[in-house]
């Protein structure tokens, strides 16, 4: 069985001793190499890293806001997400939102609400080849404070399991990864648990994997650390349609037991200029 967390630890381990420098929009430079693809068996827990500690509360509330098809700084900064403010000062964007990312496009795609349509494809079609949802939109980019990292996603159902697999261009590995591996985990736990299936593998497939020249130090004390046991996710309700309406979970159907991780480890946030 697969653990994304030794798989991430030697992503992170690859890049920082064979990537080849190259230049990035902030300005700090990266460590970067191309095309990876790391994966986990959801049997095995859930994927939240232990090396380091990683904020379950910030990974729910980015999933709902997504899922919502919200855009507004308010519902992140009302529940402890700070970072995406500094991309939207530096958009010059004055209306509190980021724009049409995420979720918007996920619920609004030119018209189409693309979540209600996956939910609906799951269980009445579940062998479908089309199970994707999509939020690399070029025709809304210019309304963007930051084009999506994490631009797709794809489901496949098999066996009595569902699997969940995303695409992403750009991988922050030691601040952004964890929380991508935390948002999917999570967003494929509440599909199986909304159609009745037992959740199956996640996988991730990564284009350009980079360690910020500022956080070297913080990967290598990262690396330096054993890996604890995997928390247990339980959830009170899933994801699903109900009379054609989308019922969303709220966080207190959300649960994680048993998460022992290491201390966090600190590293700046670079942002473009």
């Amino acid at each position: 069985m697969i653990n994304i967390e030794e798989q991430y630890l030697g992503l992170m381990s690859g890049v920082l001793h064979g990537g080849k420098h190259k230049n990035d929009r902030t300005g700090t430079g990266t460590i970067s190499v191309f095309g990876r693809t790391i994966e986990h068996d959801m049997v095995l827990g859930f994927p939240l890293l232990t090396t380091k500690k990683v904020f379950f509360n910030h990974a729910v509330t980015e999933l709902l806001w997504m899922l919502q098809g919200r855009s507004d700084l308010a519902f992140l900064e009302d529940n402890g997400i700070k970072y995406w403010r500094p991309d939207y000062e530096r958009s010059g964007r004055t209306d509190g939102t980021l724009g049409r990312v995420y979720g918007v496009q996920w619920r609004d795609f030119n018209g189409t609400d693309q979540i209600k349509n996956l939910l609906s494809e799951i269980k009445n079609n579940p062998d479908s080849r089309r199970l994707i949802v999509n939020a690399w939109n070029p025709a809304d980019m210019h309304d963007m404070a930051l084009p999506p990292c994490h631009y797709s996603f794809q489901v496949y159902i098999n066996n009595g399991k569902l699997d969940l697999m995303w695409q992403q261009r750009s991988v922050d590995i030691f601040l952004g990864l964890p929380y991508d591996i935390a948002i999917y985990g999570l967003l494929l736990e509440l599909l199986a648990k909304g159609a009745g299936y037992k959740p199956g593998r996640l996988v991730a497939q990564l284009g350009d994997c980079h360690l910020y020249t500022n956080h070297c130090d913080a990967a290598m004390t990262q690396l330096k650390r054993y890996m604890n046991d995997l928390p247990t996710l339980k959830l009170s309700k899933g994801l699903q349609l109900i009379d054609g309406e989308i019922a969303i979970p709220d966080r207190n159907d959300i649960s994680l037991i048993d998460y022992k991780p290491d201390p966090p480890i600190k590293a700046p946030l670079s942002v473009g200029k």
